[in-house]
């Protein structure tokens, strides 16, 4: 800082407050500001993380434990996430936590000794109970997302899954299909609650609801190609299938052109999520779109904002955000209803 200070022509302590952001008693001109930046870069000024950290300061990282980084909503969602901590000038520190509780608790322990100014919990970890206990416990900010539901002690930012499945069959039985089944990963947070949602609507609708037409498989396209073979094989198939995930959508799609069904006109589709090659499937698929980038920007900002919200009543924040149907080709009318 001495040798910038000395570079830009200005005191130490103003290099201090530029580079790190302090409040200002005594305001720095626009241009005296740029000037220290842009000497700062020409040195190749590093923040050290730690010693902020040890003044107090902010260390402008921000920890992420996600469940299942090989998920491509995930992904997506990561890629946000970055995105979003770069516009604030925050770098992240990534935990993959491969599903596994104690994974992730060792990786907050780790994202805490390192200084991190926040966690973001990236993914469904509510039957993990060891591992909430300890981020309830947490010395540092923790904002969980897709949890499905209220995590108790941690403040929230979830989609509104009711809204979503709603919107899924509303499409389809306006276009004329009754029979229609759903297709869904371990009944745990999120996907409960859209096979939830989907069992409300149907009984709402008086629409009869077989057994087997509520699928339960792992959350992959061969979990959902599975799904699709042991519908087929019903005595009376559904006309319609609405998947959980887009990833059971896309195995849903592939075995129904294996076994030789033809999508939209023997079957319809949608999926939920909509990432990125939901529009690329064959055919392009009728999705739920996630508002990943908004929820991923008001979880930040529950992570890293003073907000005022008393620290007795942060871990019962919870921001719910509604999905928006994408209409593609993978849905029609059923063969049996007249245009």
């Amino acid at each position: 800082m001495n040798d910038i200070a000395v570079a830009a022509g200005v005191a130490q302590s103003t290099v201090s407050r530029v580079l790190n952001d302090a409040p200002l008693t005594i305001p720095v001109a626009p241009e005296t500001r740029a000037r220290v930046l842009e000497t700062a870069r020409r040195f190749g000024y590093r923040p050290n993380p730690l010693a902020r950290a040890l003044r107090g300061a902010r260390t402008m990282l921000l920890g992420a434990v996600v469940r299942d980084i090989t998920d491509p909503f995930f992904a997506v969602a990561i890629e946000a996430l970055a995105g979003e901590a770069r516009a604030r000038r925050y770098n992240v520190v990534l935990g993959h936590a491969h599903g596994q509780a104690d994974e992730a608790i060792e990786l907050t322990h780790v994202l805490e000794a390192g200084h991190c100014d926040a966690i973001v919990l990236v993914g469904d970890m509510t039957d993990q109970p060891r591992l909430i206990k300890d981020l309830q416990s947490s010395r540092v900010p923790v904002v969980a997302l897709w949890q499905g539901s209220r995590v108790r002690g941690i403040p929230a930012v979830n989609v509104d899954n009711r809204c979503g499945v709603r919107l899924a069959l509303d499409h389809l039985t306006t276009l004329g299909h009754r029979r229609i089944a759903f297709v869904g990963g371990r009944p745990l947070g999120d996907i409960e609650e859209r096979r939830a949602a989907f069992v409300e609507y149907l009984a709402d609708a008086g629409m009869d609801l077989p057994d087997e037409y509520v699928q339960h498989t792992v959350n992959t396209p061969a979990g959902g190609s599975m799904s699709l073979r042991s519908l087929r094989d019903l005595p009376a198939p559904p006309t319609a299938v609405v998947a959980a995930t887009d990833v059971l959508a896309v195995g849903v799609l592939n075995a129904a052109f294996q076994t030789g069904v033809r999508v939209p006109d023997d079957l319809s589709v949608t999926g939920f999520d909509d990432i990125p090659f939901a529009a690329y499937t064959v055919p392009p698929l009728t999705t739920l779109r996630m508002p990943i980038t908004d929820m991923i920007a008001e979880a930040v900002r529950l992570a890293i904002e003073e907000d005022g919200t008393p620290a007795g009543e942060r871990g019962r924040l919870v921001r719910v955000l509604a999905p928006t149907l994408v209409e593609r080709d993978s849905t029609a009318r059923p063969r049996d209803v007249p245009t």
